[in-house]
C-alpha cells in the first residue's frame, strides 16, 4: 500500500499536517497537491480545531516541485493549470487555501524550503524556521516566474525590492535571513516550540473573534477603505452576537480563564 503523501494528526485543539515524502525531501507532486487540498478542506469544517501546524517529515520542510514526478502526466498537469470558479487553479489553491481556514495556520520550517515549499510556507499565517534552514524562491533557476499564488503573500511580507531580488535571482538565504526580510516570522532553534507557544496564547481568545480577525485583516489588505470599514462593521456586529464573545467578556471581568464553545464563525 502506498504511503499517504499528507498525514493529518489532531491532538486536542491542534491539527498537525505533515508533508510525507521524506525520501524526496517532501518534493511536491500532483498527488501531494490533491492530498494537501483535501486535508485543508477537511480541517475547514472542523469547528473544534483551533490551530493548524504545517510541517515536513524527514530532513526538510519542502524542497519544491518534484518535476520528474509531477510532469509524468502532462494532461493532468494541464488540468491543474485551469482556473476554477474562484479564479485559482490547483497549483495556486494548495497554498492559498490555508488563508481561507478560519484558524491560524503556522508553518514550521527546517532543512530545505524551496520553490513550492516557500509558496506553501508563505500561504500560512505565521512561519517559524530554524536559523540554518535554506530558503529560495527557486523558479528563477528554471526560467520561470514565482507562482502557486506566492507573489501575493510575498508582497505582504517583504519590501518590494526584497521580493524582486529573491524572485529574480533565486538566491538561497538562511532561515535567519528569511526572518530579517520578513519572509519568515521568526528564526529560532526550536520552531515547533515557538509555534506552540503562540498557539497557547491564541487559544486563550474566542475562536470566533480569531476567525473573524483573520478574515478581516486579509480582506482589507487589498480592498478599498470603504469596503474595509463595511466589513469591519459587519464582522463586529456578528461578534456581538457570538456566545463565545459573552464567554470572553465574562471571563475577562472575572479575571478567570475562558472556556469556549466550538467555533461558530467561518
Amino acid at each position: 500500500m502506498t504511503e499517504p503523501r499528507v498525514i493529518t494528526e489532531i491532538d486536542g485543539q491542534i491539527a498537525y499536517v505533515w508533508l510525507n515524502r521524506p525520501e524526496k525531501l517532501n518534493g511536491v507532486d500532483l498527488e501531494l497537491i490533491e492530498e494537501l487540498i483535501a486535508a485543508a478542506e477537511a480541517l475547514k469544517s472542523n469547528r473544534d480545531v483551533r490551530a493548524v501546524v504545517l510541517q515536513g517529515k524527514g530532513r526538510s520542510f519542502c524542497a519544491g516541485l518534484d518535476f520528474g514526478a509531477a510532469f509524468k502526466d502532462k494532461k493532468k498537469v494541464a488540468r491543474f493549470f485551469l482556473a476554477g470558479p474562484r479564479v485559482v487553479n490547483k497549483f495556486q489553491k494548495v497554498t492559498t487555501i490555508w488563508r481561507d481556514l478560519p484558524v491560524p495556520v503556522i508553518a514550521v520550517v527546517h532543512g530545505h524550503c524551496y520553490g513550492a515549499g516557500v509558496q506553501l510556507a508563505a500561504g500560512a499565517d505565521f512561519r517559524f524556521t530554524t536559523p540554518d534552514a535554506t530558503w529560495s524562491i527557486l523558479e528563477a533557476k528554471w526560467g520561470l516566474v514565482p507562482d502557486m499564488g506566492g507573489t501575493v503573500p510575498f508582497s505582504d511580507q517583504m519590501k518590494a525590492d526584497d521580493v524582486m531580488r529573491l524572485s529574480m535571482t533565486g538566491e538561497q538565504i538562511t532561515g535567519a535571513r528569511a526572518a530579517e526580510v520578513g519572509l519568515a516570522t521568526e528564526a529560532v532553534d526550536e520552531p515547533i516550540k515557538a509555534a506552540l507557544d503562540l498557539i497557547e496564547k491564541i487559544v486563550e481568545r474566542s475562536p470566533d473573534s480569531v476567525a473573524a480577525t483573520k478574515k478581516l485583516l486579509y480582506a482589507n489588505r487589498r480592498g478599498s477603505v470603504r469596503a474595509a470599514w463595511k466589513l469591519e462593521r459587519k464582522l463586529q456586529a456578528t461578534m456581538f452576537k457570538s456566545v463565545n464573545t459573552k464567554i470572553a467578556r465574562e471571563a475577562a471581568t472575572a479575571k478567570q480563564p475562558a472556556s469556549y464553545t466550538p467555533r461558530t464563525f467561518g
